[in-house]
């Protein structure tokens, strides 16, 4: 197949187009290095010229402010406009569990929007509704550390691998379009403010972990369950413990 990983030079997207080149599809990786640019639309005709596939792994720059709903609201109309004109026959995108139910974050709600332009686009799609990846803890800790002190939420979260959801989405790109979503999660459900606790004591960072559910998390208030799957969601196979003893946090520390 002939396809287009946008945001291919990412952390996802670089294990994705490794895949998919190894089982010899023909796969191009681009991103704003390559000239192709998602905000002003520079590049995208030309990169889209005969792809049957396109996976959207782009991701904003910023996670939260207003410039994060923009990011992805100009970038998902750029891109399928994009595809339209190509005549791509499967659109998959990564997305995030919650963003349904999570529009108080700017970040988020722009993800709920690019969900809900996919699906009215006409062009057959995939959507992957991905858990936060282990390697996101570390930016969740710098949003909500304040003098050494992190406030977070107590609800659930069920992190994964950015592996096994690379291995999931690489997969889904070559097969029939769902035309609708799928959500994947690790083995693994504990709290935030717990999870995040272990996190910072193994990585020896000097900072404390404080529970507080009014603790907002990216502009928005979490209930409980608001970061976990439903029921019938897929299970990655990489847990906490083993993903980070074979991180770079492990080697290197904070």
């Amino acid at each position: 197949m002939n396809i287009v990983v946008v945001g291919g030079r990412g952390l996802v997207g670089r294990n994705i187009v490794e895949r998919l080149r190894n089982e010899g599809h023909h796969v191009s990786a681009v991103s704003r290095a390559t000239g192709v640019d998602v905000i002003t639309g520079q590049g995208l005709a030309e990169c889209m010229a005969g792809a049957e596939v396109v996976i959207d792994v782009t991701n904003s720059p910023t996670f939260d402010d207003e410039a994060a709903f923009h990011f992805f609201r100009t970038a998902i109309g750029n891109l399928l406009e994009a595809e339209l004109a190509a005549g791509v026959r499967h659109h998959t995108t990564l997305s995030i569990v919650g963003t349904q139910r999570l529009e108080d974050s700017h970040y988020l709600r722009g993800k709920a929007l690019q969900d809900r332009l996919i699906r009215a686009s006409g062009i057959p799609f995939t959507i992957v509704h991905a858990t936060q990846f282990y390697e996101f803890l570390v930016a969740i800790i710098e949003s909500a550390v304040r003098d050494q002190v992190v406030r977070l939420s107590p609800a659930y979260i069920q992190p994964v691998a950015s592996d096994d959801v690379a291995a999931l989405m690489a997969a889904l790109a070559v097969g029939q379009p769902l035309n609708g979503s799928i959500e994947i999660a690790g083995p693994e459900r504990e709290r935030m403010s717990e999870l995040i606790q272990r996190f910072v004591v193994d990585l020896e960072a000097p900072c404390d972990v404080q529970a507080d559910r009014r603790a907002p998390y990216f502009g928005a208030m979490l209930d409980e369950d608001s970061l976990v799957p439903g029921d019938g969601s897929l299970q990655g196979s990489v847990g906490f413990q083993r993903w980070l003893e074979r991180s770079e946090f492990s080697r290197v520390g904070w």
